[in-house]
């Protein structure tokens, strides 16, 4: 049995996620929506920032050079440290998505289609948003919009679609076990839920 990322969900005085179900309802209480997502077996959570003012400054900029992006991912090692001794991730990357990044377009035409993967999906947003939608055994659709300090584990084989809000703005560390865990195998499902 997999121990789980010690939790914050408890100590949570507030939050920005928002889940969306097929018939309109919302949620935006973490603590609803990861019950929300429990049948699927999605923890989210909320792991705060660094503080630091020029860690943030850091956070505001479009583009980052290697240095930069190595101060980032430096500043969460701990964090990375732990998720390897929890669940076995091998390395950690920070991604960083801007209305000029040329993975941009890749994003938009390959990641809003459902799809799976063999390995967990695991994002860290540190800064901008994005939105994960979940399909659930039944058919049913729910899609989730994660803002910075929000944390996701979405568990191998689970059905789901990803893209950006209108900002196209996203810096997030992401986890891995694999490489080829995260190439997507398309399900091709209509979507029945997406703003």
């Amino acid at each position: 049995m997999e121990t789980k990322f010690p939790s914050k969900l408890n100590t949570l005085g507030g939050n920005m996620a928002v889940l969306q179900l097929e018939d309109g309802r919302t949620y935006t209480d973490l603590r609803a929506i990861a019950s929300q997502l429990a049948v699927l077996n999605i923890e989210i959570d909320f792991l705060p920032a660094n503080e630091n003012p020029a860690f943030q400054e850091l956070l505001v900029q479009d583009i980052l050079n290697v240095t930069e992006k190595q101060q980032i991912l430096a500043a969460f090692n701990s964090e990375f440290e732990q998720f390897k001794r929890v669940s076995g991730y091998k390395w950690c990357d920070l991604k960083v998505l801007h209305p000029g990044s040329q993975q941009i377009y890749a994003l938009m035409t390959q990641s809003d289609r459902t799809h799976t993967h063999t390995d967990a999906e695991v994002l860290h947003i540190l800064a901008g948003e994005c939105v994960f939608g979940f399909v659930y055994s039944n058919g049913s659709q729910v899609q989730l919009m994660l803002q910075a300090e929000e944390y996701i584990k979405v568990p191998a084989n689970t059905e789901h679609w990803f893209y950006l809000t209108p900002s196209l703005y996203l810096k997030a560390l992401q986890y891995y076990t694999t490489a080829q865990g995260w190439v997507p195998q398309y399900t091709n499902r209509k979507l029945k839920i997406k703003n």
